[in-house]
């Protein structure tokens, strides 16, 4: 996986994303957006760009529901890669001064699932912004009613058209986001913002969306 940084290289707030190469044209943009919207230039967005879409990002294996490219169960691995790659690193850079870092972990589409999924496997990250997140996913709905969030705050954001399609498995999603925003608006910080259009729309600007939010919350 190859790590790329974008914003300030010694901030203490660190935004990590999962990105294909899609989301490397747009991240520019994404940043500059999230400057606007939290009115800050203090942090340090890093975008980790997977090797493999749909294996790398998710959490078990599952059935595919376009096309004929299954999902594989390489959350784990990502993870891991994470903690050791980027979040240990940065911990131990930012330490020299006594401070702590404060991570941050968001993405769009199935990043961000995985964003979400990881933060009920560790608590590294204080917040999570999943913009436009597969939680059709088969079985997360299940994860997420059975365990508990480790983060102190979570974005969550749909277009309003997402659920309006013929695909019996992606049209859950509406369902799934309002289950799940109950949930998490009951034990931690919480926000669900409906976006105009469908999950392709201003992928750039609904992740920065989400991330501006954790800023201005934390």
């Amino acid at each position: 996986m190859e790590i790329l940084y974008f914003g300030k290289r010694d901030s203490k707030t660190v935004l990590v994303q999962m990105v294909d190469e899609h989301d490397l044209l747009i991240i520019e943009n994404e940043v500059e957006k999230i400057r606007e919207l939290s009115h800050s230039n203090d942090f340090l967005l890093v975008a980790v760009k997977v090797d493999d879409w749909q294996k790398d990002l998710s959490p078990w294996s599952a059935p595919a529901v376009f096309g004929g490219y299954a999902f594989g169960d390489g959350a784990k691995s990502t993870l891991e890669f994470l903690k050791n790659e980027v979040i240990a690193p940065l911990s131990r850079q930012n330490a020299a001064d006594g401070s702590k870092t404060k991570f941050y972990i968001g993405g769009y589409s199935l990043a961000g699932l995985f964003a979400l999924w990881s933060a009920y496997e560790t608590d590294a990250f204080e917040g999570v912004a999943a913009a436009s997140p597969s939680v059709w996913f088969e079985g997360f709905s299940d994860f997420a009613s059975s365990n508990d969030i480790k983060a102190n705050s979570v974005y969550l954001s749909l277009g309003d058209k997402e659920e309006k399609t013929k695909n019996q498995t992606m049209s859950k999603v509406g369902g799934a986001i309002r289950t799940i925003y109950s949930r998490f608006s009951k034990k931690v910080r919480c926000r669900l913002e409906w976006n105009e259009g469908g999950h392709f729309k201003d992928a750039d600007v609904r992740t920065a969306k989400a991330f501006a939010w954790l800023l201005d919350t934390n």
